[in-house]
Protein backbone atom coordinates (compact mmCIF):
# COMPACT_ATOMS: atom_id res chain seq x y z
CA UNK A 1 0.00 0.00 0.00
CA UNK A 2 2.97 2.31 0.62
CA UNK A 3 3.96 2.23 -3.06
CA UNK A 4 0.35 2.86 -4.08
CA UNK A 5 0.27 5.92 -1.84
CA UNK A 6 3.53 7.10 -3.42
CA UNK A 7 1.90 6.89 -6.86
CA UNK A 8 -1.14 8.80 -5.60
CA UNK A 9 0.95 11.58 -4.09
CA UNK A 10 3.26 11.72 -7.11
CA UNK A 11 0.64 11.96 -9.81
CA UNK A 12 -2.66 13.00 -8.30
CA UNK A 13 -2.68 14.65 -4.89
CA UNK A 14 -2.15 18.23 -6.08
CA UNK A 15 -4.73 17.70 -8.82
CA UNK A 16 -7.30 16.58 -6.24
CA UNK A 17 -6.41 19.51 -3.98
CA UNK A 18 -6.82 21.98 -6.83
CA UNK A 19 -10.17 20.48 -7.86
CA UNK A 20 -11.51 20.49 -4.29
CA UNK A 21 -10.36 24.10 -3.80
CA UNK A 22 -12.18 25.12 -6.98
CA UNK A 23 -15.36 23.28 -5.99
CA UNK A 24 -15.42 24.91 -2.56
CA UNK A 25 -14.64 28.37 -3.98
CA UNK A 26 -17.37 28.17 -6.62
CA UNK A 27 -19.95 27.04 -4.07
CA UNK A 28 -19.08 29.37 -1.18
CA UNK A 29 -22.16 31.50 -1.91
CA UNK A 30 -24.29 28.80 -0.29
CA UNK A 31 -21.97 28.53 2.71
CA UNK A 32 -20.85 32.15 3.24
CA UNK A 33 -23.22 34.47 1.34
CA UNK A 34 -22.26 38.11 0.81
CA UNK A 35 -25.12 40.51 1.48
CA UNK A 36 -26.58 41.93 -1.72
CA UNK A 37 -24.26 39.84 -3.92
CA UNK A 38 -25.75 36.34 -4.21
CA UNK A 39 -23.11 35.17 -6.68
CA UNK A 40 -20.09 36.97 -5.22
CA UNK A 41 -17.84 33.93 -4.75
CA UNK A 42 -18.80 32.23 -8.03
CA UNK A 43 -18.14 35.44 -9.95
CA UNK A 44 -14.82 35.98 -8.18
CA UNK A 45 -13.81 32.44 -9.18
CA UNK A 46 -14.66 33.02 -12.84
CA UNK A 47 -12.83 36.37 -12.82
CA UNK A 48 -9.78 34.54 -11.48
CA UNK A 49 -10.02 31.85 -14.18
CA UNK A 50 -10.27 34.42 -16.98
CA UNK A 51 -7.63 36.75 -15.54
CA UNK A 52 -5.94 38.54 -18.46
CA UNK A 53 -2.17 38.10 -18.36
CA UNK A 54 -1.42 39.80 -21.69
CA UNK A 55 -3.81 41.45 -24.08
CA UNK A 56 -2.78 41.69 -27.76
CA UNK A 57 -0.38 38.81 -27.13
CA UNK A 58 1.30 36.58 -29.73
CA UNK A 59 -0.49 33.57 -28.25
CA UNK A 60 -3.88 33.10 -26.63
CA UNK A 61 -7.56 33.12 -27.48
CA UNK A 62 -8.23 34.87 -30.79
CA UNK A 63 -11.06 37.42 -30.77
CA UNK A 64 -11.74 40.87 -32.21
CA UNK A 65 -8.68 40.63 -34.44
CA UNK A 66 -6.12 39.94 -31.71
CA UNK A 67 -5.06 37.31 -29.19
CA UNK A 68 -5.46 37.50 -25.43
CA UNK A 69 -3.44 35.35 -23.05
CA UNK A 70 -5.55 34.47 -20.01
CA UNK A 71 -4.66 32.36 -17.00
CA UNK A 72 -7.05 29.66 -18.24
CA UNK A 73 -5.37 29.60 -21.68
CA UNK A 74 -1.90 29.50 -20.12
CA UNK A 75 -2.77 26.40 -18.10
CA UNK A 76 -5.13 24.50 -20.43
CA UNK A 77 -3.52 25.26 -23.79
CA UNK A 78 0.14 25.91 -22.97
CA UNK A 79 1.20 24.14 -19.79
CA UNK A 80 -1.04 21.09 -20.17
CA UNK A 81 1.06 20.31 -23.24
CA UNK A 82 3.64 19.01 -20.75
CA UNK A 83 1.09 16.60 -19.27
CA UNK A 84 0.08 15.29 -22.68
CA UNK A 85 3.74 14.97 -23.67
CA UNK A 86 4.32 12.63 -20.71
CA UNK A 87 1.23 10.63 -21.67
CA UNK A 88 2.51 10.47 -25.25
CA UNK A 89 5.91 9.31 -24.00
CA UNK A 90 4.31 6.32 -22.26
CA UNK A 91 2.24 5.50 -25.35
CA UNK A 92 5.27 5.83 -27.63
CA UNK A 93 7.39 3.51 -25.49
CA UNK A 94 4.55 0.99 -25.23
CA UNK A 95 4.25 0.86 -29.02
CA UNK A 96 7.82 1.13 -30.29
CA UNK A 97 10.21 -0.34 -27.71
CA UNK A 98 11.20 -3.94 -27.06
CA UNK A 99 8.89 -5.35 -24.35
CA UNK A 100 6.48 -2.47 -25.02
CA UNK A 101 3.09 -3.29 -23.54
CA UNK A 102 1.18 -2.50 -26.74
CA UNK A 103 3.28 -4.78 -28.94
CA UNK A 104 2.43 -8.28 -30.03
CA UNK A 105 -0.38 -10.71 -29.36
CA UNK A 106 -0.59 -9.99 -25.64
CA UNK A 107 -1.93 -6.52 -26.41
CA UNK A 108 -4.72 -7.76 -28.70
CA UNK A 109 -7.43 -8.40 -26.10
CA UNK A 110 -6.72 -5.17 -24.14
CA UNK A 111 -6.91 -3.24 -27.42
CA UNK A 112 -10.27 -4.82 -28.22
CA UNK A 113 -11.43 -3.99 -24.68
CA UNK A 114 -10.22 -0.41 -25.18
CA UNK A 115 -12.37 -0.13 -28.29
CA UNK A 116 -15.35 -1.38 -26.29
CA UNK A 117 -14.50 1.09 -23.53
CA UNK A 118 -14.88 3.89 -26.09
CA UNK A 119 -17.77 2.70 -28.27
CA UNK A 120 -19.84 1.69 -25.22
CA UNK A 121 -19.79 5.13 -23.55
CA UNK A 122 -20.43 6.89 -26.88
CA UNK A 123 -23.46 4.66 -27.58
CA UNK A 124 -24.89 5.17 -24.09
CA UNK A 125 -24.23 8.92 -24.08
CA UNK A 126 -25.71 9.64 -27.51
CA UNK A 127 -28.47 7.03 -27.18
CA UNK A 128 -29.78 8.45 -23.91
CA UNK A 129 -29.42 12.00 -25.26
CA UNK A 130 -31.59 11.03 -28.25
CA UNK A 131 -34.20 9.54 -25.91
CA UNK A 132 -34.31 12.83 -23.97
CA UNK A 133 -35.33 14.66 -27.14
CA UNK A 134 -33.86 16.58 -30.03
CA UNK A 135 -33.30 19.78 -28.04
CA UNK A 136 -31.23 17.94 -25.43
CA UNK A 137 -29.41 15.94 -28.10
CA UNK A 138 -28.45 19.07 -30.03
CA UNK A 139 -27.22 20.75 -26.85
CA UNK A 140 -25.03 17.90 -25.60
CA UNK A 141 -24.08 15.87 -28.69
CA UNK A 142 -20.63 17.46 -29.05
CA UNK A 143 -19.63 16.03 -25.67
CA UNK A 144 -19.73 12.41 -26.88
CA UNK A 145 -16.00 11.95 -26.25
CA UNK A 146 -16.11 13.04 -22.58
CA UNK A 147 -17.07 9.60 -21.18
CA UNK A 148 -14.53 7.76 -23.36
CA UNK A 149 -11.63 8.93 -21.18
CA UNK A 150 -9.81 6.90 -18.53
CA UNK A 151 -7.63 8.62 -15.94
CA UNK A 152 -4.46 6.50 -15.90
CA UNK A 153 -3.15 7.50 -12.46
CA UNK A 154 -6.43 7.12 -10.58
CA UNK A 155 -7.49 3.95 -12.41
CA UNK A 156 -4.09 2.41 -11.67
CA UNK A 157 -4.42 3.30 -8.00
CA UNK A 158 -7.94 1.87 -7.69
CA UNK A 159 -7.01 -1.18 -9.77
CA UNK A 160 -4.25 -2.05 -7.30
CA UNK A 161 -6.61 -1.56 -4.38
CA UNK A 162 -9.24 -3.85 -5.93
CA UNK A 163 -7.04 -6.56 -7.47
CA UNK A 164 -3.78 -6.28 -5.57
CA UNK A 165 -0.46 -5.23 -7.09
CA UNK A 166 0.36 -8.69 -8.48
CA UNK A 167 -2.94 -9.47 -10.22
CA UNK A 168 -2.74 -9.76 -14.04
CA UNK A 169 -5.87 -7.60 -14.25
CA UNK A 170 -3.78 -4.60 -13.13
CA UNK A 171 -1.44 -5.01 -16.08
CA UNK A 172 -4.44 -5.53 -18.36
CA UNK A 173 -5.95 -2.31 -16.99
CA UNK A 174 -2.72 -0.40 -17.66
CA UNK A 175 -2.62 -1.64 -21.25
CA UNK A 176 -6.21 -0.52 -21.67
CA UNK A 177 -5.57 2.88 -20.07
CA UNK A 178 -2.49 3.57 -22.20
CA UNK A 179 -4.34 2.62 -25.39
CA UNK A 180 -7.29 4.74 -24.25
CA UNK A 181 -4.94 7.70 -23.82
CA UNK A 182 -3.57 7.21 -27.32
CA UNK A 183 -7.07 7.09 -28.80
CA UNK A 184 -8.07 10.11 -26.73
CA UNK A 185 -5.19 12.16 -28.14
CA UNK A 186 -6.29 11.25 -31.67
CA UNK A 187 -9.90 12.19 -30.89
CA UNK A 188 -8.84 15.55 -29.48
CA UNK A 189 -6.74 16.30 -32.55
CA UNK A 190 -9.38 15.31 -35.11
CA UNK A 191 -12.73 16.19 -33.55
CA UNK A 192 -11.98 19.13 -31.27
CA UNK A 193 -10.00 21.79 -33.13
CA UNK A 194 -9.52 24.97 -31.14
CA UNK A 195 -10.13 27.30 -34.10
CA UNK A 196 -10.75 27.31 -37.82
CA UNK A 197 -8.40 24.78 -39.37
CA UNK A 198 -5.32 26.01 -41.23
CA UNK A 199 -3.43 22.74 -41.88
CA UNK A 200 -0.53 24.44 -43.63
CA UNK A 201 0.78 25.49 -40.21
CA UNK A 202 1.31 21.83 -39.35
CA UNK A 203 4.28 21.97 -41.72
CA UNK A 204 6.01 24.01 -39.02
CA UNK A 205 5.42 21.21 -36.50
CA UNK A 206 6.53 18.58 -38.99
CA UNK A 207 9.62 20.57 -39.93
CA UNK A 208 10.54 21.08 -36.27
CA UNK A 209 10.19 17.36 -35.55
CA UNK A 210 12.13 16.21 -38.62
CA UNK A 211 14.81 18.88 -38.19
CA UNK A 212 15.53 18.19 -34.54
CA UNK A 213 15.56 14.41 -35.10
CA UNK A 214 17.94 14.55 -38.07
CA UNK A 215 20.34 17.16 -36.67
CA UNK A 216 20.52 16.17 -33.01
CA UNK A 217 19.57 12.50 -32.90
CA UNK A 218 20.21 10.67 -36.19
CA UNK A 219 23.21 12.65 -37.47
CA UNK A 220 25.42 12.31 -34.34
CA UNK A 221 24.70 8.58 -34.25
CA UNK A 222 25.48 8.30 -37.97
CA UNK A 223 28.80 10.10 -37.52
CA UNK A 224 29.62 7.83 -34.59
CA UNK A 225 28.95 4.58 -36.43
CA UNK A 226 31.71 2.07 -35.68
CA UNK A 227 33.13 4.23 -32.87
CA UNK A 228 32.14 2.90 -29.45
CA UNK A 229 33.30 6.13 -27.78
CA UNK A 230 30.44 7.96 -29.59
CA UNK A 231 32.15 11.39 -29.41
CA UNK A 232 29.53 13.29 -31.45
CA UNK A 233 26.53 11.89 -29.58
CA UNK A 234 28.28 12.53 -26.26
CA UNK A 235 29.08 16.15 -27.22
CA UNK A 236 25.48 16.83 -28.25
CA UNK A 237 24.15 15.30 -25.06
CA UNK A 238 26.59 17.01 -22.69
CA UNK A 239 26.56 20.46 -24.28
CA UNK A 240 23.07 20.81 -25.73
CA UNK A 241 21.08 18.30 -23.64
CA UNK A 242 17.33 19.06 -24.07
CA UNK A 243 17.74 22.58 -25.55
CA UNK A 244 17.20 21.61 -29.24
CA UNK A 245 14.04 19.71 -28.28
CA UNK A 246 12.80 22.66 -26.23
CA UNK A 247 13.16 24.96 -29.25
CA UNK A 248 11.53 22.37 -31.52
CA UNK A 249 8.74 21.88 -28.99
CA UNK A 250 7.97 25.60 -28.92
CA UNK A 251 7.89 25.71 -32.73
CA UNK A 252 5.67 22.63 -32.91
CA UNK A 253 3.30 24.04 -30.26
CA UNK A 254 3.01 27.30 -32.20
CA UNK A 255 2.29 25.36 -35.38
CA UNK A 256 -0.54 23.50 -33.65
CA UNK A 257 -1.99 26.74 -32.28
CA UNK A 258 -1.97 28.44 -35.66
CA UNK A 259 -3.30 25.33 -37.43
CA UNK A 260 -6.44 25.25 -35.30
CA UNK A 261 -5.64 21.91 -33.66
CA UNK A 262 -5.66 22.04 -29.89
CA UNK A 263 -2.25 23.42 -28.89
CA UNK A 264 -2.09 21.24 -25.77
CA UNK A 265 -1.20 18.46 -28.21
CA UNK A 266 1.58 20.52 -29.76
CA UNK A 267 4.49 18.60 -28.23
CA UNK A 268 3.34 15.21 -29.50
CA UNK A 269 5.34 15.31 -32.77
CA UNK A 270 8.55 16.03 -30.82
CA UNK A 271 8.33 13.17 -28.29
CA UNK A 272 9.32 10.39 -30.77
CA UNK A 273 12.36 12.39 -31.91
CA UNK A 274 14.04 12.41 -28.47
CA UNK A 275 16.69 9.73 -27.79
CA UNK A 276 15.01 7.02 -25.74
CA UNK A 277 15.72 3.75 -23.96
CA UNK A 278 15.98 0.53 -25.94
CA UNK A 279 13.33 -1.31 -23.93
CA UNK A 280 10.18 -0.41 -22.01
CA UNK A 281 9.67 -1.15 -18.33
CA UNK A 282 6.03 -0.07 -18.19
CA UNK A 283 4.19 2.94 -16.86
CA UNK A 284 5.03 3.82 -13.24
CA UNK A 285 7.90 1.30 -13.35
CA UNK A 286 10.43 2.02 -10.60
CA UNK A 287 13.25 0.92 -12.93
CA UNK A 288 12.74 3.95 -15.17
CA UNK A 289 14.20 6.28 -12.56
CA UNK A 290 17.58 4.60 -13.14
CA UNK A 291 17.53 5.05 -16.94
CA UNK A 292 19.78 7.76 -18.37
CA UNK A 293 18.32 8.22 -21.84
CA UNK A 294 17.29 11.80 -22.60
CA UNK A 295 13.57 11.03 -22.89
CA UNK A 296 13.39 9.57 -19.37
CA UNK A 297 15.58 12.36 -18.00
CA UNK A 298 13.19 14.94 -19.43
CA UNK A 299 10.20 13.09 -17.99
CA UNK A 300 11.79 13.00 -14.54
CA UNK A 301 12.69 16.70 -14.77
CA UNK A 302 9.07 17.50 -15.66
CA UNK A 303 7.60 15.53 -12.76
CA UNK A 304 7.32 18.40 -10.27
CA UNK A 305 6.36 21.07 -12.84
CA UNK A 306 3.59 18.82 -14.18
CA UNK A 307 2.29 18.19 -10.66
CA UNK A 308 2.01 21.98 -10.21
CA UNK A 309 0.36 22.30 -13.63
CA UNK A 310 -2.19 19.64 -12.65
CA UNK A 311 -2.97 21.56 -9.46
CA UNK A 312 -3.78 24.65 -11.50
CA UNK A 313 -5.66 22.55 -14.06
CA UNK A 314 -7.90 21.25 -11.29
CA UNK A 315 -8.23 24.74 -9.80
CA UNK A 316 -9.18 26.39 -13.09
CA UNK A 317 -11.48 23.69 -14.44
CA UNK A 318 -13.31 22.06 -11.55
CA UNK A 319 -14.99 25.18 -10.13
CA UNK A 320 -18.55 24.18 -10.98
CA UNK A 321 -21.57 25.19 -8.94
CA UNK A 322 -23.61 22.23 -7.74
CA UNK A 323 -26.69 23.97 -9.11
CA UNK A 324 -25.19 23.46 -12.58
CA UNK A 325 -26.00 19.75 -12.59
CA UNK A 326 -28.12 18.91 -15.59
CA UNK A 327 -28.66 16.48 -18.44
CA UNK A 328 -24.99 16.50 -19.45
CA UNK A 329 -24.00 15.47 -15.91
CA UNK A 330 -26.09 12.32 -15.97
CA UNK A 331 -25.22 11.52 -19.59
CA UNK A 332 -21.47 11.66 -18.84
CA UNK A 333 -21.96 9.51 -15.75
CA UNK A 334 -24.13 7.01 -17.61
CA UNK A 335 -21.57 6.78 -20.39
CA UNK A 336 -18.81 6.10 -17.88
CA UNK A 337 -20.62 3.91 -15.33
CA UNK A 338 -22.73 1.90 -17.80
CA UNK A 339 -21.03 2.21 -21.19
CA UNK A 340 -17.47 1.57 -19.96
CA UNK A 341 -18.00 -1.75 -18.12
CA UNK A 342 -20.51 -3.08 -20.66
CA UNK A 343 -18.33 -2.13 -23.64
CA UNK A 344 -15.12 -3.45 -22.08
CA UNK A 345 -16.75 -6.73 -21.11
CA UNK A 346 -18.45 -7.34 -24.49
CA UNK A 347 -15.43 -6.46 -26.63
CA UNK A 348 -13.04 -8.23 -24.26
CA UNK A 349 -15.20 -11.37 -24.38
CA UNK A 350 -15.37 -11.13 -28.18
CA UNK A 351 -11.57 -11.03 -28.40
CA UNK A 352 -10.96 -13.69 -25.76
CA UNK A 353 -13.56 -16.32 -26.74
CA UNK A 354 -14.92 -16.13 -30.31
CA UNK A 355 -11.66 -14.74 -31.74
CA UNK A 356 -9.55 -17.03 -29.57
CA UNK A 357 -7.12 -14.35 -28.40
CA UNK A 358 -7.54 -15.31 -24.76
CA UNK A 359 -6.92 -13.37 -21.57
CA UNK A 360 -3.90 -13.32 -19.25
CA UNK A 361 -3.33 -16.38 -17.10
CA UNK A 362 -4.85 -15.94 -13.64
CA UNK A 363 -7.54 -13.56 -14.85
CA UNK A 364 -11.25 -14.42 -15.29
CA UNK A 365 -13.62 -13.06 -17.92
CA UNK A 366 -15.84 -11.70 -15.14
CA UNK A 367 -12.88 -9.55 -14.03
CA UNK A 368 -13.46 -7.49 -17.19
CA UNK A 369 -16.59 -6.02 -15.57
CA UNK A 370 -14.59 -4.86 -12.56
CA UNK A 371 -11.89 -3.48 -14.86
CA UNK A 372 -14.67 -1.60 -16.68
CA UNK A 373 -15.79 0.10 -13.49
CA UNK A 374 -12.19 1.01 -12.61
CA UNK A 375 -11.67 2.43 -16.10
CA UNK A 376 -14.83 4.53 -15.65
CA UNK A 377 -12.82 7.05 -13.60
CA UNK A 378 -12.54 9.75 -16.26
CA UNK A 379 -11.59 12.77 -14.16
CA UNK A 380 -8.51 14.51 -15.63
CA UNK A 381 -8.97 13.80 -19.33
CA UNK A 382 -12.79 13.95 -19.08
CA UNK A 383 -12.50 17.41 -17.53
CA UNK A 384 -10.17 18.48 -20.30
CA UNK A 385 -12.44 17.19 -23.07
CA UNK A 386 -15.45 18.87 -21.44
CA UNK A 387 -13.57 22.17 -21.46
CA UNK A 388 -12.96 21.94 -25.22
CA UNK A 389 -16.22 20.22 -26.26
CA UNK A 390 -18.48 23.03 -25.05
CA UNK A 391 -18.30 26.78 -24.76
CA UNK A 392 -18.23 28.07 -21.19
CA UNK A 393 -21.73 27.97 -19.75
CA UNK A 394 -24.35 25.67 -18.20
CA UNK A 395 -23.79 22.69 -20.50
CA UNK A 396 -20.01 22.74 -20.00
CA UNK A 397 -20.44 23.08 -16.24
CA UNK A 398 -22.91 20.19 -16.16
CA UNK A 399 -20.56 17.99 -18.17
CA UNK A 400 -17.63 18.86 -15.89
CA UNK A 401 -19.75 17.88 -12.90
CA UNK A 402 -20.23 14.46 -14.50
CA UNK A 403 -16.46 14.15 -14.94
CA UNK A 404 -15.93 15.03 -11.27
CA UNK A 405 -18.59 12.61 -10.10
CA UNK A 406 -16.86 9.81 -12.01
CA UNK A 407 -14.76 9.41 -8.86
CA UNK A 408 -17.75 7.40 -7.65
CA UNK A 409 -16.67 4.64 -10.01
CA UNK A 410 -13.88 3.85 -7.55
CA UNK A 411 -16.38 2.86 -4.84
CA UNK A 412 -18.48 0.93 -7.34
CA UNK A 413 -15.36 -0.94 -8.52
CA UNK A 414 -14.44 -1.88 -4.94
CA UNK A 415 -17.98 -3.15 -4.26
CA UNK A 416 -18.06 -5.01 -7.59
CA UNK A 417 -14.74 -6.63 -6.74
CA UNK A 418 -16.21 -7.91 -3.47
CA UNK A 419 -19.44 -9.15 -5.08
CA UNK A 420 -17.63 -10.88 -7.94
CA UNK A 421 -15.15 -12.46 -5.52
CA UNK A 422 -11.96 -10.96 -6.89
CA UNK A 423 -8.99 -12.60 -5.22
CA UNK A 424 -6.36 -9.97 -4.48
CA UNK A 425 -2.82 -10.92 -5.44
CA UNK A 426 0.25 -9.23 -4.02
CA UNK A 427 3.63 -9.00 -5.73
Amino acid sequence: MYRVWNILTSYSLLLIFGALTALIWANLDALAPVAGQPHYWAESYHHFVEFVIWDHAPIGHYHDGHRTLTLHYLVNDVLMALFFAIAAKEVWEAVILKNGSLRGRRAATPLFATAGGMFGPIAVYLGLAAILGSDTYDAVANGWAIPTATDIAFSYLVGRIVFGAGHPAVRFLLLLAIADDAAGLIILAIFYPSAELAPVWLLLSLGAAVGVFVLFNWLPRYLDRGNQARPNSTWVRQNLHFLPYLVAGCASWYGFMMSGLHPALGLLPIVPTIPHADRAFGIFADAEKYLHDLLNQIEHALKTPVEIVLFFFGLLNAGVEFSSMGDATWLVLAGLLIGKPVGIFLFGWLAAVPLGLGIPSGMRLIDLIVIGFVAAIGFTVSLFVASVAFEGGPVQDAAKMGALFSFGAALIAIVAGKLLKVEKQTL
